[in-house]
């Protein structure tokens, strides 16, 4: 069995407190958790190293048989019978290895003092060689949970901006216990994990156990506040008002502080995130904040030059068209994108294609025209690619 020192695991002094040793685990195991780092085995031996030193130092009778016999207790004699024992499991009872057949369990005599192996165990284990059932966790204060909430605007709703109300239901602290989940009751069976201290996690494909968020790992607990049922918040449907600025786009997120699910005994609640799902408009496309449209001209206005009118997210505006302008060809209309989420005093600009469209040929004159038209117009727009 490899050796194993729990404190240098967690990062913390022999001396530790246990509110120390509690906020280094917290620390470690939301750093390597499998949530946080997906199919990273490396983190995930991390994690459950640190869940079992942290399983041995939060127990007041296990810490205390791994600091007297564990691999690196500061007293630990090299000619113990204990020296190759492993130390203690992380479960408690009897560290493996331990042969007592050949020892005298009354070593009063011998030593003059009243110690002896059997009140050793007797004092860490209990009589019948098992630790006492542990404390269950004082509440500590924890700040509510984030919320996440879909909007869909409009395409003009997104370049004006928008401030409306929306129906969130969230949490807040619970009012007859003050966000601890009981109220001092007699202590009972955990009902999350049914008294194991542990329960199951999916992470990616990974199946795992922790320790019970509710009773942190003890298995029991105070007798649950009836009106929170033990979570120390209770639901609430709320009326919340939100303003979008303007220029958002498809997936921004627009964070509303302390509109998420409530904290506990004091802490403060979690943030409201709006994101954003922008419509699509008929004719117009954005990319950043640019807008881009096709407008068809015939061929005398992109021969000999117009004015047209052209949508834009504000209405219409008036666009020249140069003479021979030619299918494909983008005209810049300054200013008449979107706003900058970054800067709202700067505006992106709407780029205009223009696309040539032929005239439909229904009579003999139009015709004639046209033949006119290419003897008094000689060109051949081939000639460009080598084609005479």
């Amino acid at each position: 069995m490899a050796k194993k020192d729990y404190y240098n695991i967690l990062g913390v002094k022999k001396d530790a407190k246990a509110d120390d040793i509690k906020k280094a685990y917290r620390r470690l195991a939301r750093k390597f958790h499998p949530d946080v780092n997906p199919g990273d085995k490396a983190a995930e031996d991390k994690f459950k190293e640190v869940q079992e030193a942290y399983d041995v130092l939060s127990d007041d009778k296990k810490r205390k048989v791994f600091d007297r016999f564990g691999y690196y207790a500061d007293n630990l004699d090299p000619e113990s019978p204990f020296a190759g024992a492993g130390g203690t499991r992380a479960g408690g009872g009897t560290p493996p290895g331990f042969d007592f057949s050949g020892f005298s369990w009354d070593t009063g005599s011998a030593g003059g003092g009243s110690n002896s192996f059997r009140d050793i165990f007797s004092d860490l284990f209990g009589g019948g060689g098992r630790a006492a059932e542990p404390e269950p966790p004082k509440p500590m204060p924890k700040k509510g949970r984030d919320i996440e909430m879909p909007l869909a605007l409009s395409f003009e709703e997104a370049f004006k901006g928008l401030t409306t109300n929306i129906t969130v239901n969230r949490s807040e602290q619970c009012s007859r216990c003050q966000g601890a989940g009981d109220t001092g009751g007699p202590v009972v069976t955990c009902p999350t994990c049914k008294g194991s201290g542990q329960v199951m996690r999916t992470g990616g494909r990974l199946q795992f156990s922790q320790a019970c968020p509710d009773c942190e790992g003890t298995g029991r607990r105070r007798e649950p506040c009836s009106l929170c049922n033990g979570k120390g918040v209770t639901p609430k449907t709320e009326q919340v008002k939100v303003k979008i600025p303007a220029g958002v786009d498809t997936g921004a997120r627009v964070r509303v502080p302390k509109k998420g699910h409530g904290g506990r005994l004091g802490a403060e609640p979690g943030d409201l995130f709006i994101i954003t799902n922008v419509g699509k408009h008929p004719f117009l496309t954005r990319k950043g904040d640019n807008v881009y449209i096709t407008v068809p001209v015939t061929v005398p206005e992109a021969a000999l030059g117009t004015k047209i009118e052209v949508p834009t997210v504000e209405g219409t505006a008036h666009l020249k068209v140069p003479p021979g302008t030619e299918s494909g060809q983008k005209i810049r209309l300054r200013e008449r994108g979107f706003p900058s989420l970054r800067n709202p005093s700067l505006r992106g600009d709407q780029f205009v294609e223009v696309k040539v469209t032929l005239p439909r040929v229904l009579s003999e004159e139009t015709k004639e025209l046209l033949r006119q038209f290419e003897k008094l117009n000689p060109e051949n727009p081939r000639k460009a690619i080598g084609l005479e």
